[in-house]
């Protein structure tokens, strides 16, 4: 088993090629034609500087961002301190357990952060933090897994067959991305089975 990435380090050290300062393009196109109730709560865990939650709080929904690391989350502080729908707190994902579960969880680049040894339990991680009928919108990098990482690789089809025992897929797609993710990114939808 390879070493733990040790991720206040990476950001230390500001070796963070996956931070682009914007939200995710694919994420902002499904905002752009969403229809969820406003009363939404949102969870995106390995929120990094908080872009990605700043797309959802900007749409008026109230947003939680969640990250191992303290650099990241005292950055997406100081950058977004002024949505006031949006809160950044430390946590670990795979670990703990939330008071309440949210609505819709929304994940960019965590999946493939993580040891793929750990894959099960990030699966058994989103019963925790969602609710029961609660949507999971992803989007996954997919490219051959690889024992060097991260980020690890994953096909669709490891992906849904992870996902589908406790979630109905509604939707997957290409999404627009980053430039130089053109054939990395895959984007999914899903509804957790009551």
């Amino acid at each position: 088993m390879t070493k733990e990435t040790d991720w206040e380090e990476r950001y230390q050290q500001e070796d963070t090629p996956w931070d682009k300062d914007e939200p995710a393009p694919g994420l902002i196109d499904w905002l752009n034609k969403q229809t969820l109730a406003p009363e939404t709560r949102v969870l995106v865990p390995g929120c990094g500087r908080g872009h990605d939650p700043s797309a959802w709080a900007k749409r008026g929904f109230e947003t939680t961002g969640m990250d191992l690391s303290e650099i990241a989350l005292s950055d997406a502080r100081q950058k977004y301190e002024t949505l006031p729908n949006l809160a950044f707190f430390p946590g670990n994902f795979l670990e703990e357990k939330p008071q309440e579960p949210y609505d819709l969880i929304f994940e960019h680049t965590l999946y493939c952060a993580i040891e793929p040894a750990r894959r099960d339990e990030y699966a058994q991680a989103l019963n925790h933090w969602l609710k029961p009928g609660g949507l999971f919108l992803a989007i996954h990098f997919v490219f051959p897994l690889t024992e060097e990482g991260p980020p690890f690789g994953a096909s669709k089809e490891e992906i849904i067959e992870r996902f589908e025992p406790g979630f109905e897929l509604l939707n997957d797609w290409k999404p627009r991305h980053f430039e130089g993710r053109r054939d990395e990114e895959w984007m999914f939808l899903w509804k957790r089975k009551v």
